[in-house]
């Protein structure tokens, strides 16, 4: 999983093929599941679901509560209601609600179909989708009657207590001007009808579906055949138009990760968000074993937006590496109700979002100063988070407090911990292997259906690598020690430097220079905007309104288009800002002067070490 705050960068899940059987009993054992795209009430569909035989007198319906790779409890039966059970005759059967996400249902034996009514999640945000109670957009739902259905199939279909591994049977119906872009294998050729059918829950909860007025792309990047698909409400963006720098960024990863290579098909599900107070406002995407869902601002600037798709689907697509091939027993038997999470962030998103950078500069996509700047970047962002607490300890508690406030730093310091030891790693093997090599070992070793036990996995590391990498884990990811990157950074012969670089002019840090007035919506300069260079410039005060800039009004409903808008200004660009100032609006003509700042970086600053920061970078 990937989470953007907009403006600002600041990740994993588990599949293991089961083979389903085939035969005349396991065909009765099927759980059948309808889902009406077309008949849309309040805002919520209807699913039905036949069951397959109970043998009990009781048994127990349930929505997840969380699902792989969110790291969230998300209690997605809650936007469930009106549940029924019925017997072979459509008699009623006795239904109680034992939580948000289970219904218990007696004398089960006689049951033979629940029905039950499901809500959209996007409707219920009420912020970033980060850092409160919203669902993460990417992991939601989306209900818009013949226009958009967000499909992801965790929010819609539940399982039977004990029966995981039953095959199931979604059929969809939805209109005929949408179509659903997945990865799964759509066996109704009607155009109103979608069937699908998987092995096992598990198997069917990794493949989001998006119904939408059909705007896709397909391409094969060695061996791989990959769909790109896009929900644009107002036609801005096209898959067309974002596919060729898709293409070259596919690619470049599919060149980068060698023998990781098990998927076939690949889907990039986009949608982007009109921001209205009833669309999405979590921005990011989370992964699945052959598929991306992608949320972002459709008032994104094209190259904003190509960015944050390069950003954030080249992290999603790395976890083919890890978890998907490489994981734990907590993720293979994930529990969606009563969750046990894993030890081994660090490794599943943090060498992830490692991956992520370094193929970057490997294949030609970015230059060394820029990767040094993003490791710069994260070693900052690592410093406001707390950089004394183990990397362990807050993996496995991260659903509860204090811990899951520490959450991002698995895309900082976690990408660092990868970073070091794939230096470790290089230097010890005089640049020939580094850490892809071992995450090829560990995939040999384990694989998709083979997991891990949690507490065998630094043993198992240092086993394949060396001494340094082990004590590097027990020290700096198990333990509390904050990790001197200076050091290790020394070992390929990169050492500090300062430049200066331009600020976005709303936003210094994490602190905005602009505010909102919940009651007006008018956005208002805080005081210590003043001391910034572009405010200075055009002598706007604290206190001040915004009213419009270059001729565009602006209020608490489009701020994220003023502040995307923003990152496209360059130095002495002609601008135009009308503001209210005790008031008495007024206009102010000038130019766009930028906040610029020293800012630690890195360089190479050790010849000697020239063939090892090679073979770091390049190898």
């Amino acid at each position: 999983m990937k989470k953007i705050v907009y403006t600002l960068a600041l990740a994993v899940t588990f599949w293991s093929c089961k083979t389903g059987s085939t035969s005349g009993a396991a065909k009765k054992n099927t759980v059948d599941v309808n889902i009406n795209l077309t008949d849309v009430k309040d805002d919520k569909v209807l699913v039905t679901v036949t069951v397959p035989t109970i043998k009990t007198d009781e048994i127990t319906y349930s929505i997840p509560k969380t699902v792989p790779g969110t790291y969230s409890t998300d209690n997605y039966g809650k936007y469930s209601d009106d549940f029924k059970a019925f017997d072979a005759k459509g008699n009623p059967l006795t239904v109680k609600r034992i939580d948000d996400n289970s219904w218990s249902i007696t004398d089960a034996k006689k049951l033979q179909k629940i029905t039950y009514l499901v809500g959209d999640t996007f409707d219920t945000e009420k912020g970033t989708g980060f850092g409160n109670d919203d669902v993460f957009s990417p992991a939601g739902t989306n209900i818009n009657a013949g226009v958009n259905f967000m499909v992801n199939t965790h929010g819609f279909v539940g399982y039977f207590k004990d029966k995981l591994d039953v095959p199931y049977s979604v059929t969809i119906t939805h209109p005929e001007t949408l179509w659903g872009a997945t990865s799964m294998t759509d066996e109704d050729a009607s155009k109103t009808s979608d069937k699908f059918t998987t092995s096992r829950y598990a198997i069917l909860v990794e493949n989001p579906i998006m119904y939408s007025k059909p705007d896709y792309t397909t391409f094969n990047v060695n061996g791989m055949d990959i769909l790109i698909a896009v929900y644009s409400p107002t036609g801005k963006f096209t898959a067309e138009s974002i596919t060729p720098e898709m293409k070259t960024m596919m690619t470049a990863q599919k060149n980068f990760l060698g023998k990781v290579n098990s998927t076939k098909k690949y889907t990039v599900l986009l949608y982007l968000s009109s921001m209205a107070k009833d669309d999405a406002h979590g921005f990011g995407a989370l992964e699945h074993p052959t598929a991306t869902t992608v949320v972002l601002p459709e008032s994104m600037p094209k190259e904003k937006l190509v960015e944050s798709m390069k950003d954030v689907v080249s992290h999603e697509f790395f976890h083919i590496v890890t978890p998907l091939t490489i994981h734990s027993k907590e993720i293979q038997y994930f529990d969606y109700n009563a969750p046990q999470m894993s030890e081994h962030l660090w490794m599943y998103e943090g060498v992830t979002e490692y991956f992520a950078n370094l193929f970057q500069i490997n294949q030609g996509l970015i230059d060394e100063a820029e990767f040094y700047t993003r490791i710069a970047d994260k070693i900052e962002q690592a410093k406001g988070l707390n950089d004394t607490m183990s990397f362990t300890t807050m993996s496995k508690n991260v659903l509860e407090q204090p811990y899951k406030d520490q959450y991002l730093n698995v895309y900082q310091k976690g990408a660092l911990i990868g970073m070091c030891i794939d230096i470790i790693i290089r230097e010890k093997s005089n640049g020939e292997r580094g850490i892809l090599d071992l995450m090829h070992k560990l995939a040999d070793e384990y694989g998709v259906e083979k997991p891990f036990n949690d507490n065998e996995l630094f043993a198992k590391i240092t086993q394949l690598t060396y001494p340094e990498v082990g004590e590097f884990l027990k020290t700096y990811v198990a333990g509390t020690t904050p990790i001197p990157y200076d050091v290790y950074l020394a070992k390929v012969g990169v050492g500090k430097t300062t430049e200066k670089k331009a600020g976005n002019v709303f936003i210094k840090g994490q602190k905005p220079y602009i505010g909102i007035d919940k009651q007006t919506k008018e956005i208002n300069v805080r005081p210590e905007a003043e001391a910034n260079d572009f405010f200075k410039n055009l002598n706007i005060k604290g206190g001040d309104i915004i009213v419009s800039v270059n001729d565009k009004a602006y209020s608490l409903d489009n701020i994220y288009d003023l502040i995307g808008e923003s990152e496209n200004w360059k130095e002495n660009d002609a601008i135009t800002v009308k503001i209210k100032r005790n008031g008495t609006e007024q206009t102010i003509k000038g130019t766009v002067k930028l906040p610029y700042e020293e800012a630690e970086t890195f360089k190479a600053t050790d010849a000697s070490k020239d063939a090892l920061r090679n073979a770091w970078l390049k190898g």
